[in-house]
């Protein structure tokens, strides 16, 4: 749970909070409450069908990147030591930042660079020392204050906090040591040193106060703690932990079998958090707790894992929680950030975050009490065939929001969008003596089952944007299934182990065996709780041109402006495209060098609006690393 650091609190010595430059993206949500929205209109839904490439960065080395051996000016060099020149291309997720004309990137080549923001000049950039990447989904920008410059924060995959001074990009000695704080400490690794633990998202802010979570193993067994932890942004002092697995005595440890949360790993926030500035809110999306196929050895609802949990920013200490999902077995985990809004019913104005989960489902919680406003009711769902195993009796589902992903399938749902793509599904379901379960129905013993949504979701870590001028939350969904079964394990800290055949496709096609479509575009009402349009997000080019309306698997996520585009890459078919933010209606598309598994940004430099999204393949879709480029649109 969470425990404060003796702490002597400074007063009146807070950063500054004034609002962000309506030009500028300075977080990964652009605001601290993900709302990613952007009053800009330059660009509009009458003329994005003409936006062209304004320039291109290639962020190898050897790709006309920042070579190893640069120096770009004597004032402004960060690179430490040359490194050695790739040689293969790398994916990336990452999500750049502008401020004031300078945008911040981190790289899959163990960089993070400062270009301009018209042009992609390079100005700076720093080579990240030993052996750790930076986090795949970007950084987070600090403002500073009148006494202490402007900084640059990110983690690497070897458990790692990094800070730069933002103008020349050189580590700041304050910080840690030497600007580089190790978070892998013996409390929180616990003994399990050679076991992974990384930070994957770029921190939280609260003004002074820095907020990461992490990634952990995922594999059955023991390990290091999950949990969420702040330090100060100034020197990296540790100042508050929240533990997703309580101890005894703790709130939240009646949900756990006596003595379960040991050395439990997993219950880790690897997603994206969100603040609320005014009132000093963290929130918290946790994830499954170890092992997420069987918790025979954790009965019980196990709070706070795969819940929405809100913190005091500055202390840690537990506001309220929401539990999308008891007793994961399913590792439904909540990677999206929870987003941040008003929504208006009976003629109230109402603090609210709405919440995805990968079960493909939506809730929107008043932000302050923690309490649904619209209703949830929870409701019967299978039990477990295996032995030991003690699924929750119920979870919970909303009400009025429908579900946002497919739920479930029926052995005679097969995709029909060519006869060999129909026959290929036929002999799969053969071949595996596939069973097909419902929403929720937990892993079978040594039969095949194929699990809607799979373990991709649903809404991912990609999350949604809030578009606040017609109050849609606009959130890519995808329906592709995973063959699962679990079988007897000899020896080992769990009696079974997870038997995956794959997703639910034909993997060389890449095509899906539920019927299309494969990939949305959905948005939601938020002052209503329903849906106001879904359309179709992807194209499978494999297929003949009247059938590649299908939509397609995705990773990454949606941006939204004042102009009433919704801009997005995310999905497998290596385009770009821009949405109508009322209607869904599909408005323009770029053809990509591969796909874009990330999320777009859009800001104004020198008096025109970009809009810039990393393009390199790769990642959990296992799409083709083609390119190493992030590129910046524009109209002409």
């Amino acid at each position: 749970m969470a425990r404060s650091a003796t702490i002597a609190w400074p007063v009146l010595l807070w950063a500054t909070t004034a609002a962000a430059s309506p030009n500028d993206w300075p977080n990964i949500g652009r605001d601290p409450g993900g709302q990613r929205y952007s009053n800009l209109t330059q660009i509009n839904a009458g003329n994005v069908n003409r936006l062209k490439p304004a320039w291109v960065f290639h962020m190898r080395p050897d790709q006309g990147g920042v070579q190893p051996e640069t120096t770009v000016d004597p004032e402004h060099v960060a690179v430490e030591k040359p490194l050695p020149a790739p040689t293969r291309l790398a994916s990336s997720s990452s999500t750049p930042l502008v401020v004031d004309d300078v945008m911040y990137l981190t790289t899959p080549y163990r960089r993070v660079v400062a270009l301009a923001a018209d042009t992609g000049k390079l100005i700076w950039a720093f080579a990240v020392p030993g052996p750790g990447q930076p986090a795949p989904r970007g950084l987070s920008y600090w403002p500073g204050d009148r006494a202490t410059p402007a900084r640059i924060l990110f983690g690497t995959r070897d458990g790692r906090l990094i800070e730069l001074d933002a103008k020349t990009g050189l580590l700041v000695p304050g910080f840690g040591k030497g600007g580089i704080l190790d978070t892998r400490t013996p409390d929180i690794m616990r003994g399990f040193d050679e076991s992974q633990y990384d930070l994957s998202s770029p921190p939280a802010l609260y003004h002074d106060v820095l907020i990461t979570g992490v990634r952990v193993t995922e594999e059955a067994g023991p390990g290091p703690s999950g949990a969420v932890r702040a330090f100060d942004v100034r020197t990296g002092k540790p100042l508050w932990t929240f533990d997703a697995a309580p101890t005894a005595g703790e709130r939240g440890a009646d949900t756990w079998q006596p003595g379960s949360t040991k050395n439990r790993t997993g219950s880790n926030a690897w997603g994206l958090i969100t603040v609320d500035q005014a009132r000093g809110i963290a929130f918290l999306p946790f994830g499954a707790a170890t092992w997420d196929r069987y918790g025979g050895d954790r009965k019980g609802n196990n709070l706070f894992t795969t819940s929405l949990v809100a913190v005091d920013a500055r202390t840690g200490e537990y506001l309220w929680h929401f539990q999308a999902v008891h007793h994961d077995i399913w590792d439904y985990d909540l990677g999206a950030a929870p987003i941040l809004m008003e929504v208006t019913r009976d003629h109230r104005t109402i603090p609210a975050v709405t919440l995805f989960g990968k079960n493909g489902l939506v809730f929107i919680l008043d932000r302050v009490t923690g309490k649904s406003i619209y209703q949830v009711a929870e409701r019967p769902v299978p039990a477990s065939e295996v032995p030991g195993e003690q699924a929750s009796p119920t979870q919970p589902f909303p009400v009025i929001t429908p579900p946002i992903a497919r739920a479930d399938i029926k052995a005679d749902e097969i995709a029909d969008v060519t006869a060999e793509h129909h026959a290929f599904c036929v002999g799969l379901q053969k071949k595996f003596n596939l069973t097909f379960g419902v929403r929720y129905q937990p892993t079978r013993l040594s039969q095949a089952m194929v699990q809607f949504p799979g373990i991709l979701g649903g809404a991912d870590w990609g999350g949604g944007a809030f578009d606040t001028k017609n109050h849609l939350v606009i959130v890519n969904t995808q329906d592709l299934g995973d063959i699962m079964s679990l079988e007897p394990r000899d020896g080992g800290a769990l009696p079974y182990r997870n038997q995956r055949s794959g997703k639910y496709w034909d993997s060389e096609a890449r095509l899906p065996c539920n019927p299309t479509p494969w990939g949305e575009l959905v948005a939601i009402n938020v002052d209503t709780g329903e849906i106001a349009w879904r359309s179709r997000l992807g194209v499978s080019d494999n297929l003949p041109v009247d059938k590649q309306d299908t939509g397609r698997p995705n990773m990454g996520g949606p941006i939204a402006t004042a102009g009433g585009v919704t801009f997005i890459g995310a999905t497998d078919d290596s385009r770009f495209r821009a949405f109508d933010s009322r209607t869904g209606k599909e408005l323009w598309t770029a053809k990509l060098d591969a796909s874009a598994h990330s999320i777009p940004i859009t800001y104004l430099s020198h008096g025109k609006q970009y809009v810039a999204v990393v393009a390199t393949g790769g990642g959990v879709l296992l799409t083709p690393t083609t390119s190493d480029a992030l590129t910046a649109y524009s109209l002409p």
